[in-house]
């Protein structure tokens, strides 16, 4: 373990961090809500807001484990402040000289990977870090990394509207500007984390909705409880190991990319196409019949080998519907098996749930 350094600014640096009066302050929704966010863009257990005094690391915001505060000696985050302009990822810390013999990574929460934005004061001072980590090693891909940024420059829109408030108790003579100052920085950070939420619920490469997506839909058209119960289907390419394999994964995304249009094409407008993960994806078909819905899985089976991808591909696909009394994942897990079935039974096919 190397213990951080001091920046050469350290002075100015906690100078600039009092100002904002924010230490030992109680927590806030807004803050946590930004974690929670960035957790789920970069798929980590835990995260925190993070501001490093002279001693100690403070968390504004933490999630995935206890605590109020940490010695800055063995802070991840003080180690992100000395390059207050990128990111800091380490996909494992015992490969790290950093971090590999710190008390956090030998003991409880064993932390194995870690990523930290910067949070910059508005003269550009690293005060802390918003920062994920989990208890395996992981990598940070390159829209996580830039929304884990963006997310840590929210942030610091945070810590500037608690400046103007303070100004506002400050100076009740200029209420009615500094609101109106202050309503424009809160509608700005709303529409950043509608687009931010949003993104959690669409996958990156195929611009599909995503699993999460796809369980709120289900639950939605099974709450709905019309005459006609859901139909879903489970499709999955035929030995497409063979195909990242023989032609790269970039081929391979290329196929998923020519799928993922397809269905949209299919069943836009009339139900919903999710990627599942891998090279699975679900369909999810509100209120229609079994025979309609297995027409047009047949028809989608058939189209699939007309993809312009140059290569001979096929899909198997597992169907079922809605039953009273079940639960969403139970339907999901009889499409799956209809799949196992299909895949069993020679692929290229369309099986139907018992």
């Amino acid at each position: 373990m190397i213990k951080p350094s001091m920046p050469a600014n350290e002075a100015e640096r906690l100078a600039a961090l009092q100002r904002y009066r924010i230490l030992d302050t109680d927590r806030e929704q807004g803050f946590d809500d930004l974690v929670t966010i960035a957790r789920a863009l970069c798929g980590t257990r835990m995260g925190a807001v993070t501001l490093i005094d002279r001693d100690r690391q403070w968390f504004k915001a933490l999630q995935g484990l206890e605590g109020v505060q940490t010695p800055r000696d063995e802070a991840f985050c003080a180690h992100t402040i000395l390059q207050p302009l990128q990111l800091t990822v380490v996909e494992d810390t015992l490969q790290d000289t950093r971090f590999a013999g710190n008390p956090s990574v030998l003991g409880e929460p064993h932390i194995r990977f870690y990523a930290g934005a910067p949070l910059l004061s508005s003269d550009g001072y690293a005060l802390g870090s918003l920062c994920v980590f989990d208890s395996t090693p992981g990598v940070l891909g390159g829209q996580q990394a830039e929304a884990l940024q963006a997310l840590s420059r929210q942030v610091g829109k945070l810590l500037e509207m608690r400046v103007l408030r303070q100004q506002i108790e400050h100076h009740r003579a200029e209420h009615d500007w500094y609101e109106a100052h202050l309503a424009q920085y809160y509608q700005q950070l709303e529409q950043l984390n509608t687009e931010l939420s949003e993104q959690t619920r669409t996958d990156p490469l195929t611009g599909l909705p995503n699993r999460r997506a796809l369980a709120a839909a289900l639950s939605e058209a099974i709450e709905r409880g019309t005459a006609v119960t859901p139909a879903v289907a489970i499709v999955d390419i035929d030995h497409f190991k063979m195909v990242n394999d023989i032609h790269g994964h970039d081929e391979g995304d290329r196929v998923l990319t020519e799928l993922a249009s397809a269905l949209r094409s299919q069943f836009a407008g009339r139900g919903m196409a999710a990627r599942y993960g891998g090279e699975e994806f679900v369909i999810l078909m509100p209120e229609t019949p079994m025979q309609q819905a297995e027409l047009q899985c047949q028809y989608l089976r058939e189209s699939v080998s007309m993809l312009p991808v140059g290569l001979p591909i096929t899909v198997s696909i597992g169907l079922a519907t809605h039953r009273p009394g079940e639960t969403p994942q139970d339907t999901l897990r009889r499409a799956d098996a209809a799949l196992y079935q299909a895949k069993h039974q020679g692929r290229d096919r369309v099986i139907v749930a018992d």
